[in-house]
């Protein structure tokens, strides 16, 4: 009966996401739909991300597979990439459950010094296919307000 109502509660929730802008139905004769979610850096405020995924309407899990695009939609300060983690790793900024058996897509941060530039990366927490999906986008600070011109040696 428990396992019952998770499943019951986790349809439930499926269509309950308040950054989704779009959904796209793949036919007549399947349950599948395309999401569109868009979402705001929480602290580089001038980036804006849509990720693309698949939906498996009554299915216990969705595809792994996304795809992501970022772009500069306002200013990006110094002070802005001052806030950010800056390790190897980054940070998860963004998370959706794609299964009630613990995957999830996540969305995380890096930041390339060198090339003063943002990345960020989809990916998927369980292993497809011998595969973990992933999708990368990067936003150059080029032309911000954040941008250090390099000093000749």
């Amino acid at each position: 009966m428990r396992v019952v109502c998770t499943v019951l509660l986790g349809l439930l929730l499926v269509g309950c996401n308040k950054n989704e802008v779009g959904d796209v139905s793949l036919g007549l004769f399947t349950t599948k739909d395309i999401k569109l979610d868009a979402f705001t850096d929480p602290v580089i405020t001038g980036i804006t991300c849509h990720v693309s995924s698949i939906e498996a309407n009554l299915n216990l899990s969705d595809p792994s597979d996304s795809s992501l695009a970022c772009r500069q939609t306002g200013p990006i300060t110094a002070a802005m990439i001052a806030q950010i983690d800056k390790s190897k790793n980054g940070e998860v900024l963004f998370t959706k459950s794609k299964s009630i058996f613990f995957k999830t897509m996540k969305i995380r941060r890096i930041f390339d010094a060198e090339n003063q530039t943002l990345m960020y990366l989809a990916y998927s927490t369980k292993e497809t296919s011998g595969s973990f999906k992933h999708s990368l986008s990067t936003v150059p600070l080029w032309g911000t307000d954040a941008y250090i011109s390099k000093q000749p040696e």
